[in-house]
């Protein structure tokens, strides 16, 4: 099976997760199961604290905030595994996103030991 990134861009929930919408945070927690019924398994994941705390580094020197100024941000990712991207694709279009989207981006073939 292949394997690919998917990144979860939205904007920011005004007060942070506590402050989301019920529907969301439910959604969030039956998106594994929605995998599983599609063929796909998440193989990591990663949920990301505000782009407010991030700091960049460039040329040395260390900025604030994440590179760059949008209203959408990266939020979170995961590494998912699928036969192919169209499988990848039909997952991607249930992952629960509030205000935004999703990128899918296949990972290079890890080289055998």
């Amino acid at each position: 099976m292949a394997q690919f990134a998917v990144f979860i861009y939205e904007a920011e929930i005004p007060g942070g997760w506590e402050n989301a919408p019920k529907e969301l945070l439910e959604a969030h927690e039956a998106f594994p199961g929605k995998v599983e019924e599609l063929g796909g398994k998440i193989l990591n994941g990663l949920a990301l604290q505000p782009a407010g705390t991030a700091k960049t580094v460039r040329d040395g020197a260390v900025g604030d905030g994440p590179f760059a100024d949008t209203r959408e941000s990266l939020g979170g990712a995961f590494v998912l595994e699928a036969e192919d991207l169209d499988q990848a694709l039909k997952i991607a279009k249930v992952v629960p996103v509030h205000d935004g989207g999703v990128e899918v981006r296949p990972l290079f073939d890890a080289p055998e030991a």
